[in-house]
């Protein structure tokens, strides 16, 4: 992933609609979100200023809900002792084939294997367990924002799928069931909050199904993500550990009457795939398209003149600058010599910014602003007077169209079936999701991934499925077996 250098290496030269992969990745470069890493490192990539703004934007947003509900940040290590992994059975069992191992410090043969962390709750565990001796320090709620590494052997896609990325994961405990689930799903309602008022995508929320949960966990929720190719991806994913972890790590509480209880514990997490999806759902074939939420630079002032008006418009694009961003918009001024407005539009279009005002001599003389759309090039002449309230206006209109057109695709994205051919058609056909009755059986799941590469993505929670009382006469679309939940189906990056 170089840089682009000349004017012809910045546009986008691969189809979304037909090269998605290719259009994906030259979108990152182009944009200058991200690079690759070092040869001999595949699947690891560095991470560029305007790609580390987008997390910082996702990671601010989460932050304050978090702390706003009693969540404290804290930090630990990034290696974790192969004892503390094998206390918790499921963990290890569930990782180990992606495990990084540390076996030497210096010169040195470490008498234990050190993992590098996959996850943590086999190392934060251990030290809820210290910290929590009564029914008084409960509830217990940390977080970190981290990396961690899975070594996959799967192609790398920038921010969908690297051995190394950025999340954050954060880890209760409870005095009951009831508490813990409480506090599952308060987490997954902030992911939502996060995807549909930050990121304008609208999402679905569900649990895994039984055979698709993190491996030590008692119930796994999740947001998932319709892309405009058809995918899905899973946005984020919140657990109830019930007391398993408690039992493998001892944390235990003394109730009022002294008596010692299991804690009930969750752990839920987000990570930088975030930004793929906000890149993969909104990008055009112009370039990267991001919401003025969390867009590096909302604005972007773009001066048109001819040598005997540049002073005036000049002065004019300079004022309106410094005006908006003491009302605290991220505006950029581009007044460079040498590139002409063609070049700079498409530049910035290319960058995503969502607005843009031109200002040339008819701007000047009649004291207006031509601003245009970043999603659409909609184009709209306005007084120069109230600036402020005017651009923000405009962004909050860019945000609604942004989350418009990602509201349909989901809406259109997700069909019915009641056979397994029906299944298999339609997800061939058109993408999306296919809801469908299920038996329950992961062999149903594992039909239809080896006929198609789809899977169950998500079963809706049971309060909100038709199937899951018992009460009704639908069977399986795979196996005609009685059906106890309603799937979704869908392919997934």
């Amino acid at each position: 992933m170089s840089e682009p250098t000349t004017e012809q290496e910045l546009g986008i030269t691969k189809s979304k609609e037909h090269e998605t992969g290719e259009w994906y990745a030259e979108v990152v470069r182009k944009a200058k979100l991200a690079s690759y890493g070092p040869e001999g490192m595949s699947g690891f990539i560095i991470t560029r200023p305007r790609g580390y703004a987008l997390w910082e934007a996702i990671r601010d947003d989460l932050d304050e809900q978090f702390k706003s509900t009693g969540v404290r940040n804290a930090y630990f290590p990034v290696f974790i002792p192969e004892s503390y992994l094998q206390r918790e059975k499921d963990i290890i069992e569930g990782f180990d084939p992606e495990v990084a191992w540390v076996t030497h410090g210096g010169h040195d043969e470490l008498e234990e294997r050190l993992a590098v962390r996959p996850t943590s709750e086999s190392i934060i565990t251990p030290y809820m367990s210290q910290w929590i001796r009564s029914h008084r320090d409960l509830p217990l709620r940390v977080n970190q924002w981290c990396g961690v590494v899975r070594w996959e052997a799967t192609e790398t896609k920038p921010f969908f799928r690297t051995k190394e990325f950025l999340w954050q994961e954060g880890h209760t405990a409870h005095r009951s069931r009831e508490d813990a689930l409480e506090e599952t799903f308060r987490r997954l309602d902030q992911y939502e909050s996060t995807y549909e008022d930050l990121l304008a995508m609208p999402v679905l929320k569900g649990e895994k199904p039984e055979h698709d949960k993190f491996p030590g966990a008692h119930t796994t929720t999740t947001i998932e993500a319709l892309m405009p190719d058809g995918k899905s991806v899973q946005g984020s994913t919140s657990h109830y550990l019930g007391t398993s972890f408690a039992e493998a790590f001892d944390i235990t509480y003394a109730d009022e009457d002294e008596e010692q209880n299991l804690a009930h514990t969750t752990s839920w997490g987000i990570s930088w795939r975030a930004i793929g999806a906000l890149i993969m759902t909104h990008s055009d074939d112009q370039g990267l398209v991001l919401p003025p939420t969390v867009a590096p630079e909302q604005v972007v002032v773009v001066p048109i003149w001819q040598s005997d008006t540049k002073d005036e418009v000049l002065e004019y694009a300079e004022e309106l600058t410094a005006e908006l961003e003491e009302d605290g918009v991220r505006v950029k001024l581009d007044d460079r010599e040498g590139r002409n407005p063609g070049f700079k539009f498409n530049e910035w279009e290319l960058k995503g910014v969502p607005l843009r005002i031109e200002i040339g001599p008819n701007e000047v003389d009649d004291d207006e602003l031509t601003l245009v759309h970043r999603p659409d090039g909609e184009s709209t002449v306005e007084d120069r007077e109230n600036a402020d309230e005017t651009v923000q206006d405009h962004l909050d209109e860019v945000y609604a169209k942004l989350y418009a057109t990602a509201e349909e695709i989901l809406e259109d994205g997700v069909r019915e079936a009641d056979t397994r051919d029906e299944i298999l058609g339609t997800i061939g056909q058109h993408g999306g999701y296919v809801k469908a009755p299920w038996c329950g059986e992961e062999a149903c799941e594992t039909e239809v991934k080896d006929q198609i590469a789809a899977e169950i993505v998500m079963v809706p929670f049971e309060e909100e499925d038709d199937l899951a009382d018992g009460d009704h006469d639908e069977t399986c679309a795979v196996c005609d077996d009685d059906a106890e939940r309603t799937a979704y189906f869908a392919k997934s990056y």
